[in-house]
């Protein structure tokens, strides 16, 4: 049960983090680009990347603290950071054709059902 709370209380900080770095975005380039949504993909995947191998390998921090910032703060941050790692773990695993599949079937099938789901929004609730 404890985990679940180091999670959730990372998460939290996570995901205000992204709305400020969303927000941010906006007023300093006017929403012309996704800029604070790539920020936080491209930042939260700088930090698994360097996080990861410290916290699982060098012992330095607790379970809890991992949970804490791996998965609720990077995770409340961005999913996009997990996805990031997973592939290049396949990658550096030699698995090439894991990784083509993980990248394709993640941003092919995420954007049909994000359509998906938009289209079902306006044809049941006229949304």
């Amino acid at each position: 049960m404890i985990q679940i709370l180091w999670v959730a209380l990372g998460g939290a900080v996570g995901s205000v983090l992204r709305y400020g770095v969303t927000a941010l975005s906006k007023v300093l380039f006017e929403g012309r680009f996704p800029i604070g949504t790539l920020t936080v993909n491209l930042v939260g995947c700088l930090l698994i990347g360097l996080l990861t191998p410290l916290m699982l390998n060098k012992g330095l921090v607790s379970p809890n603290v991992r949970l804490l910032v791996l998965v609720g703060v990077l995770g409340g941050l961005t999913t996009f950071s997990t996805f990031g790692y997973e592939t290049f773990m396949f990658i550096n695993d030699g698995q090439w054709a894991r990784a083509g599949w993980n990248i394709a079937l993640n941003n092919v099938l995420g954007i049909a059902l994000v359509l998906v789901g938009y289209r079902i929004a306006e044809r049941v609730f006229g949304a």
